[in-house]
Protein backbone atom coordinates (compact mmCIF):
# COMPACT_ATOMS: atom_id res chain seq x y z
CA UNK A 1 0.00 0.00 0.00
CA UNK A 2 2.47 2.43 0.83
CA UNK A 3 4.16 1.74 -2.67
CA UNK A 4 0.89 2.78 -4.30
CA UNK A 5 0.93 5.86 -2.27
CA UNK A 6 4.87 6.96 -3.19
CA UNK A 7 4.15 5.97 -6.87
CA UNK A 8 0.93 8.53 -6.64
CA UNK A 9 3.62 10.76 -4.88
CA UNK A 10 6.24 10.44 -7.88
CA UNK A 11 3.41 11.43 -10.49
CA UNK A 12 2.26 13.86 -8.67
CA UNK A 13 5.62 15.10 -8.55
CA UNK A 14 6.53 14.74 -12.07
CA UNK A 15 3.29 16.40 -12.76
CA UNK A 16 4.11 19.71 -11.38
CA UNK A 17 7.52 19.46 -12.82
CA UNK A 18 5.89 19.36 -16.42
CA UNK A 19 3.81 22.29 -15.46
CA UNK A 20 6.84 24.60 -14.31
CA UNK A 21 9.16 23.65 -16.95
CA UNK A 22 6.27 24.99 -19.57
CA UNK A 23 5.75 27.85 -17.71
CA UNK A 24 9.65 28.43 -18.27
CA UNK A 25 10.35 27.05 -21.17
CA UNK A 26 6.90 26.47 -22.66
CA UNK A 27 6.22 27.87 -26.62
CA UNK A 28 2.69 28.96 -28.25
CA UNK A 29 3.54 25.87 -30.57
CA UNK A 30 3.94 23.49 -27.77
CA UNK A 31 0.98 24.56 -26.07
CA UNK A 32 -1.56 24.46 -28.78
CA UNK A 33 -0.23 20.93 -29.36
CA UNK A 34 -0.96 19.97 -25.91
CA UNK A 35 -4.26 21.34 -25.96
CA UNK A 36 -4.93 18.66 -29.15
CA UNK A 37 -3.26 16.08 -27.93
CA UNK A 38 -5.07 16.48 -25.22
CA UNK A 39 -8.71 16.95 -26.61
CA UNK A 40 -8.11 14.11 -28.92
CA UNK A 41 -7.33 12.03 -26.33
CA UNK A 42 -10.14 12.59 -24.02
CA UNK A 43 -12.69 12.86 -27.17
CA UNK A 44 -11.88 8.57 -27.73
CA UNK A 45 -11.36 7.99 -24.16
CA UNK A 46 -15.36 8.89 -24.05
CA UNK A 47 -16.37 7.51 -27.43
CA UNK A 48 -14.83 4.31 -26.12
CA UNK A 49 -16.47 3.95 -22.69
CA UNK A 50 -19.96 1.89 -23.50
CA UNK A 51 -21.16 3.01 -19.66
CA UNK A 52 -21.43 7.03 -20.86
CA UNK A 53 -24.62 7.45 -22.53
CA UNK A 54 -24.46 9.28 -26.13
CA UNK A 55 -26.52 12.04 -24.65
CA UNK A 56 -23.23 12.79 -22.19
CA UNK A 57 -20.92 11.48 -24.50
CA UNK A 58 -22.01 14.35 -26.76
CA UNK A 59 -21.94 16.84 -24.08
CA UNK A 60 -18.96 16.06 -22.57
CA UNK A 61 -16.82 15.72 -26.83
CA UNK A 62 -17.75 19.23 -27.21
CA UNK A 63 -16.89 20.64 -24.24
CA UNK A 64 -13.04 19.54 -25.13
CA UNK A 65 -13.85 21.05 -28.65
CA UNK A 66 -14.69 24.57 -27.20
CA UNK A 67 -12.32 24.30 -24.23
CA UNK A 68 -9.77 22.95 -27.36
CA UNK A 69 -10.64 26.32 -29.47
CA UNK A 70 -10.08 28.53 -26.72
CA UNK A 71 -7.04 27.54 -25.72
CA UNK A 72 -5.57 28.28 -28.80
CA UNK A 73 -6.94 31.20 -29.05
CA UNK A 74 -4.95 31.94 -26.01
CA UNK A 75 -1.83 30.69 -26.52
CA UNK A 76 -1.61 32.21 -29.78
CA UNK A 77 -2.86 35.53 -28.94
CA UNK A 78 -1.52 36.22 -25.41
CA UNK A 79 2.12 34.30 -24.90
CA UNK A 80 5.17 35.78 -25.55
CA UNK A 81 7.97 34.46 -26.78
CA UNK A 82 10.42 37.50 -24.20
CA UNK A 83 11.54 35.53 -20.60
CA UNK A 84 10.04 38.17 -18.23
CA UNK A 85 8.48 37.61 -15.12
CA UNK A 86 5.20 38.24 -16.57
CA UNK A 87 5.50 36.21 -19.29
CA UNK A 88 6.18 33.21 -16.87
CA UNK A 89 2.66 34.07 -14.63
CA UNK A 90 1.09 33.81 -18.27
CA UNK A 91 2.82 30.61 -19.11
CA UNK A 92 2.08 29.29 -15.99
CA UNK A 93 -1.45 29.94 -16.50
CA UNK A 94 -1.44 29.17 -19.51
CA UNK A 95 -0.03 25.53 -18.25
CA UNK A 96 -2.67 25.33 -15.33
CA UNK A 97 -5.62 25.95 -18.34
CA UNK A 98 -4.51 23.15 -19.97
CA UNK A 99 -5.41 20.90 -17.62
CA UNK A 100 -9.39 22.08 -17.99
CA UNK A 101 -10.46 19.87 -20.05
CA UNK A 102 -9.26 16.75 -17.46
CA UNK A 103 -11.90 18.93 -14.60
CA UNK A 104 -14.59 19.20 -17.06
CA UNK A 105 -14.13 15.23 -17.14
CA UNK A 106 -14.35 15.24 -13.30
CA UNK A 107 -17.04 17.75 -12.82
CA UNK A 108 -19.40 15.84 -15.50
CA UNK A 109 -18.56 11.91 -14.42
CA UNK A 110 -18.56 11.90 -10.73
CA UNK A 111 -20.98 13.30 -8.26
CA UNK A 112 -19.75 11.96 -4.81
CA UNK A 113 -17.67 10.29 -6.55
CA UNK A 114 -19.55 8.24 -8.27
CA UNK A 115 -18.96 7.75 -12.23
CA UNK A 116 -22.67 8.66 -13.81
CA UNK A 117 -24.00 5.78 -15.65
CA UNK A 118 -27.21 4.87 -17.07
CA UNK A 119 -28.32 1.56 -17.04
CA UNK A 120 -28.19 -1.54 -19.34
CA UNK A 121 -31.76 -2.42 -21.15
CA UNK A 122 -31.15 -6.07 -19.19
CA UNK A 123 -31.58 -4.13 -16.04
CA UNK A 124 -34.53 -2.09 -16.74
CA UNK A 125 -36.98 -4.37 -15.35
CA UNK A 126 -34.92 -4.09 -11.90
CA UNK A 127 -34.57 -0.59 -12.05
CA UNK A 128 -37.04 1.42 -9.09
CA UNK A 129 -37.95 4.78 -9.50
CA UNK A 130 -36.07 6.27 -7.00
CA UNK A 131 -32.68 4.91 -9.33
CA UNK A 132 -34.40 6.70 -12.25
CA UNK A 133 -34.38 9.91 -10.31
CA UNK A 134 -31.02 9.51 -9.16
CA UNK A 135 -29.82 8.64 -12.24
CA UNK A 136 -31.94 12.14 -13.56
CA UNK A 137 -30.35 14.18 -10.55
CA UNK A 138 -26.60 13.06 -11.60
CA UNK A 139 -27.52 14.10 -15.51
CA UNK A 140 -28.72 17.78 -14.13
CA UNK A 141 -25.35 18.30 -11.83
CA UNK A 142 -23.54 17.15 -15.35
CA UNK A 143 -25.43 19.31 -17.10
CA UNK A 144 -25.16 22.31 -14.59
CA UNK A 145 -21.35 21.40 -14.02
CA UNK A 146 -20.64 21.94 -18.08
CA UNK A 147 -22.02 25.04 -18.23
CA UNK A 148 -20.59 26.68 -15.14
CA UNK A 149 -17.09 25.70 -16.93
CA UNK A 150 -18.29 27.14 -20.38
CA UNK A 151 -19.48 30.21 -18.56
CA UNK A 152 -16.21 31.15 -16.43
CA UNK A 153 -13.65 30.40 -19.56
CA UNK A 154 -16.12 32.41 -21.54
CA UNK A 155 -14.24 34.59 -23.87
CA UNK A 156 -14.99 37.71 -22.15
CA UNK A 157 -13.92 36.75 -18.49
CA UNK A 158 -10.37 34.98 -19.75
CA UNK A 159 -9.70 38.85 -21.55
CA UNK A 160 -10.77 40.37 -18.88
CA UNK A 161 -8.48 37.61 -17.08
CA UNK A 162 -5.59 38.34 -19.30
CA UNK A 163 -5.77 42.45 -19.82
CA UNK A 164 -5.08 42.79 -16.11
CA UNK A 165 -2.30 40.57 -16.15
CA UNK A 166 0.23 43.29 -16.83
CA UNK A 167 -0.06 45.34 -13.75
CA UNK A 168 0.68 42.91 -11.46
CA UNK A 169 4.18 42.15 -10.72
CA UNK A 170 5.74 39.19 -8.50
CA UNK A 171 8.77 40.38 -7.54
CA UNK A 172 8.05 44.05 -6.55
CA UNK A 173 5.84 46.60 -4.39
CA UNK A 174 4.04 48.84 -6.98
CA UNK A 175 1.22 49.99 -5.16
CA UNK A 176 2.66 51.99 -1.62
CA UNK A 177 0.50 54.23 -0.11
CA UNK A 178 -2.56 53.45 -1.58
CA UNK A 179 -4.79 53.79 2.45
CA UNK A 180 -5.46 57.22 3.59
CA UNK A 181 -5.03 59.22 6.65
CA UNK A 182 -8.67 58.95 6.97
CA UNK A 183 -8.47 55.32 6.25
CA UNK A 184 -6.26 55.01 9.46
CA UNK A 185 -7.85 57.58 11.72
CA UNK A 186 -11.59 55.36 11.61
CA UNK A 187 -9.14 52.57 12.07
CA UNK A 188 -7.82 54.03 15.55
CA UNK A 189 -11.33 55.11 16.42
CA UNK A 190 -12.20 51.27 16.23
CA UNK A 191 -9.73 50.21 18.46
CA UNK A 192 -12.39 50.07 21.42
CA UNK A 193 -14.30 47.77 19.72
CA UNK A 194 -12.83 44.53 21.08
CA UNK A 195 -13.27 42.51 18.21
CA UNK A 196 -11.38 41.99 14.28
CA UNK A 197 -13.96 41.08 11.69
CA UNK A 198 -12.79 38.65 8.93
CA UNK A 199 -15.60 39.13 5.84
CA UNK A 200 -15.23 36.01 3.55
CA UNK A 201 -17.11 37.19 -0.17
CA UNK A 202 -18.26 35.43 -3.04
CA UNK A 203 -17.86 38.46 -5.40
CA UNK A 204 -18.28 36.91 -9.05
CA UNK A 205 -15.79 38.36 -10.23
CA UNK A 206 -14.00 36.68 -13.30
CA UNK A 207 -10.92 36.05 -11.35
CA UNK A 208 -12.54 34.70 -8.23
CA UNK A 209 -14.62 32.45 -10.73
CA UNK A 210 -11.73 31.15 -12.67
CA UNK A 211 -10.47 30.77 -8.67
CA UNK A 212 -13.57 28.63 -7.98
CA UNK A 213 -12.94 26.56 -10.39
CA UNK A 214 -9.89 25.30 -9.40
CA UNK A 215 -10.63 25.38 -5.66
CA UNK A 216 -14.10 23.98 -5.85
CA UNK A 217 -15.16 26.35 -3.21
CA UNK A 218 -17.77 28.91 -3.46
CA UNK A 219 -15.79 31.73 -1.44
CA UNK A 220 -12.90 32.47 -2.67
CA UNK A 221 -12.09 36.00 -1.01
CA UNK A 222 -11.05 36.92 2.34
CA UNK A 223 -10.86 40.71 3.78
CA UNK A 224 -10.34 42.22 7.59
CA UNK A 225 -12.42 45.06 9.02
CA UNK A 226 -11.59 46.73 12.71
CA UNK A 227 -14.94 47.99 12.91
CA UNK A 228 -18.51 45.85 12.82
CA UNK A 229 -20.20 48.47 9.91
CA UNK A 230 -16.86 47.38 7.47
CA UNK A 231 -16.16 50.95 6.95
CA UNK A 232 -12.13 50.00 7.70
CA UNK A 233 -12.47 46.76 5.73
CA UNK A 234 -8.78 46.14 3.39
CA UNK A 235 -7.36 43.26 1.85
CA UNK A 236 -4.83 42.24 -0.92
CA UNK A 237 -6.66 42.88 -4.30
CA UNK A 238 -6.28 43.71 -7.58
CA UNK A 239 -7.38 47.54 -7.21
CA UNK A 240 -10.39 47.38 -9.35
CA UNK A 241 -8.26 49.20 -12.17
CA UNK A 242 -8.21 52.30 -9.07
CA UNK A 243 -5.38 51.49 -7.32
CA UNK A 244 -1.96 49.18 -8.52
CA UNK A 245 -2.47 45.48 -7.11
CA UNK A 246 -1.37 44.97 -3.29
CA UNK A 247 -3.26 46.22 -0.26
CA UNK A 248 -6.45 48.31 -0.77
CA UNK A 249 -9.31 49.66 0.90
CA UNK A 250 -12.37 47.55 -0.17
CA UNK A 251 -15.86 48.39 0.20
CA UNK A 252 -19.02 46.30 0.70
CA UNK A 253 -21.14 46.76 -2.51
CA UNK A 254 -17.83 46.06 -4.77
CA UNK A 255 -18.62 42.50 -3.97
CA UNK A 256 -21.63 43.20 -5.83
CA UNK A 257 -20.55 41.88 -9.38
CA UNK A 258 -22.93 38.70 -9.96
CA UNK A 259 -27.20 38.19 -8.80
CA UNK A 260 -25.78 36.15 -6.53
CA UNK A 261 -23.15 37.09 -4.91
CA UNK A 262 -22.93 37.21 -1.18
CA UNK A 263 -20.90 38.37 1.59
CA UNK A 264 -20.13 36.32 5.28
CA UNK A 265 -19.09 38.62 8.03
CA UNK A 266 -17.26 36.83 11.05
CA UNK A 267 -16.00 38.68 14.28
CA UNK A 268 -12.84 37.77 16.26
CA UNK A 269 -12.73 38.61 20.18
CA UNK A 270 -9.05 40.38 20.65
CA UNK A 271 -7.36 42.76 23.00
CA UNK A 272 -7.15 46.43 22.06
CA UNK A 273 -2.98 45.90 22.41
CA UNK A 274 -3.60 43.19 19.63
CA UNK A 275 -5.77 45.50 17.36
CA UNK A 276 -3.00 48.52 17.53
CA UNK A 277 -0.02 45.78 16.74
CA UNK A 278 -2.20 44.79 13.52
CA UNK A 279 -3.00 48.62 12.25
CA UNK A 280 0.29 48.81 13.21
CA UNK A 281 1.54 46.26 10.67
CA UNK A 282 -0.63 47.31 8.19
CA UNK A 283 0.54 51.36 8.36
CA UNK A 284 3.86 49.88 7.54
CA UNK A 285 3.10 47.64 4.71
CA UNK A 286 1.24 51.00 3.26
CA UNK A 287 4.27 52.94 3.97
CA UNK A 288 6.90 50.75 2.65
CA UNK A 289 4.89 49.16 -0.59
CA UNK A 290 2.97 45.66 -1.48
CA UNK A 291 2.07 44.02 -4.55
CA UNK A 292 -0.68 41.06 -5.08
CA UNK A 293 0.79 37.89 -5.14
CA UNK A 294 -0.51 36.09 -8.37
CA UNK A 295 1.91 34.00 -8.69
CA UNK A 296 1.52 32.51 -5.10
CA UNK A 297 -1.90 31.46 -6.21
CA UNK A 298 0.00 28.60 -8.06
CA UNK A 299 3.56 28.35 -6.02
CA UNK A 300 2.04 28.78 -2.37
CA UNK A 301 5.18 31.06 -1.88
CA UNK A 302 5.77 34.96 -2.11
CA UNK A 303 8.63 36.48 -3.61
CA UNK A 304 8.83 39.10 -1.22
CA UNK A 305 7.46 39.81 2.49
CA UNK A 306 4.67 42.51 1.38
CA UNK A 307 3.67 40.28 -1.90
CA UNK A 308 0.97 37.97 -0.57
CA UNK A 309 -3.09 37.35 -1.64
CA UNK A 310 -6.31 37.99 0.38
CA UNK A 311 -6.28 35.05 2.41
CA UNK A 312 -2.44 35.20 2.79
CA UNK A 313 -2.43 38.66 4.46
CA UNK A 314 -5.38 38.01 6.89
CA UNK A 315 -3.83 34.99 8.20
CA UNK A 316 -0.78 37.06 8.68
CA UNK A 317 -2.56 39.71 10.36
CA UNK A 318 -3.97 36.99 12.94
CA UNK A 319 -0.74 35.88 13.86
CA UNK A 320 0.62 39.09 14.15
CA UNK A 321 -1.84 39.76 16.93
CA UNK A 322 -1.31 36.21 18.28
CA UNK A 323 -4.80 34.73 17.35
CA UNK A 324 -4.31 32.44 14.52
CA UNK A 325 -6.62 30.11 15.62
CA UNK A 326 -5.56 27.01 13.10
CA UNK A 327 -2.01 26.41 11.93
CA UNK A 328 -1.49 26.40 8.13
CA UNK A 329 1.36 27.82 5.93
CA UNK A 330 -0.05 31.74 5.37
CA UNK A 331 0.77 30.40 1.16
CA UNK A 332 -1.60 27.41 1.49
CA UNK A 333 -4.31 29.11 3.28
CA UNK A 334 -7.84 29.73 1.51
CA UNK A 335 -10.59 31.64 2.31
CA UNK A 336 -13.12 28.99 3.36
CA UNK A 337 -10.23 27.72 5.53
CA UNK A 338 -11.63 30.68 8.38
CA UNK A 339 -14.59 28.90 8.73
CA UNK A 340 -13.72 25.65 8.03
CA UNK A 341 -10.96 25.29 10.32
CA UNK A 342 -12.43 27.05 12.99
CA UNK A 343 -12.60 23.36 15.32
CA UNK A 344 -12.59 25.49 18.40
CA UNK A 345 -15.11 27.88 17.51
CA UNK A 346 -13.20 30.90 18.00
CA UNK A 347 -15.18 32.92 15.49
CA UNK A 348 -18.68 34.87 15.84
CA UNK A 349 -20.84 34.96 13.25
CA UNK A 350 -22.33 38.17 12.65
CA UNK A 351 -24.58 38.70 9.44
CA UNK A 352 -24.48 37.09 5.76
CA UNK A 353 -25.16 39.90 3.36
CA UNK A 354 -26.73 39.67 0.26
CA UNK A 355 -27.03 41.81 -2.86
Amino acid sequence: MNDIFNYQRLINRIEILILLSLAVFGTPGLFILGAVSIAVFLMAKVLVMRRYPRGLKFILCLAYLTIMVMQIVFFASAMSPVLTVEAVVVRLLAAIFLLVPFMVEFLVTRTNNDRFYLPKLGQMATISFAEFKQNEARLRHALAGADRVKNILSVDNVKDIMSDLHRHSATRYINEGSLSQDYFLRAEESLTDPFLYLVISNTGSPASELISLFTQKQFNHASLSFDADLTTIISYNGGERVYPPGLNPEMVEEFHKKADASVLVYRLPVTRAQKEKVLNTIREINLTGSAYNILGLVTKRSMRQNIMFCSQFVYKMLQVAGVDYFQKKPGDVRPTDFVELDYHRQLQFVTEIRF
